[in-house]
């Protein structure tokens, strides 16, 4: 079995899945990341022939795409790729945040970056599309690459706690907070943050999941690979 990781869930799920060889992929774009139990491969495939190549190779039975909810080339090429070889698929996303009324809802960083500008954001939707933004504070795992001269770099990792994000915000005055739809509760203490300081905060909404069965819980995906729809 293949899981495509890099996620909370995605450990989880290979730890789940004893007495079954499980393959974890990551993608690699952090550095020294958490490891999952079990085999671990990481970085890409070669896109979907690659991956079609690998799942014959390995002989992968069922394919579990455990990916960051907006990971949106890799499920694109595990669906492309499985409906190429007939592997099982599954999809394990974590629920979306119950929005808040007070809430602006975008489609892309760029039209999140365009909301808040003139004012100070704290800038939590990953490393990849800092460009967007030329000032304010910005948390990533890994340092990027030429951030704007104005823009704050925080290096950390979640879990984060409620205590942690009072203190970021307010030591950076921050004005209003953008963020992905993620999910999970690793990163749901700055919402609660920003509730607390009556910040508005700005949401980048999720691309669609692809036409597959969806789970939200390593349970419900170990129940689905056990009940004869994916591995044996």
């Amino acid at each position: 079995m293949l899981v495509l990781g890099g996620t909370g869930e995605g450990r989880a799920l290979a730890g789940a899945l004893t007495g079954l060889r499980v393959i974890s992929s990551l993608a690699g774009r952090v550095s020294a990341p958490r490891l999952p139990p079990g085999e671990v491969r990481v970085g890409g495939f070669g896109g979907v022939p690659g991956l079609v190549d690998y799942l014959r190779a390995e002989r992968v039975d069922a394919l579990v795409d455990a990916t960051h909810p907006f990971a949106e080339r890799i499920t694109a090429n595990a669906a492309a790729a499985t409906a190429e070889t007939g592997t099982p698929f599954l999809v394990l996303r974590r629920p979306p945040w119950p929005p808040q009324h007070d809430w602006t809802y975008v489609d892309t960083v760029a039209d999140a970056a365009a909301a808040v500008r003139g004012r100070r954001a704290f800038i939590t939707t990953g490393r990849q599309e800092l460009a967007r933004f030329t000032t304010g504070v910005a948390r990533t795992v890994d340092p990027p690459e030429d951030p704007a001269p104005g823009l704050t770099v925080v290096l950390d990792r979640g879990p984060y706690t409620l205590d942690g994000e009072l203190a970021l915000l307010r030591e950076h005055a921050v004005e209003v907070l953008v963020t992905k739809d993620s999910g999970g509760p690793m990163t749901a203490a700055k919402l609660a943050a920003a509730r607390h300081l009556g910040l508005p905060v700005v949401v980048v909404r999720r691309p669609p999941a692809p036409d597959a069965p969806l789970v939200e819980t390593v349970e419900e995906a170990v129940a689905w690979l056990t009940a004869g729809s994916g591995a044996g």
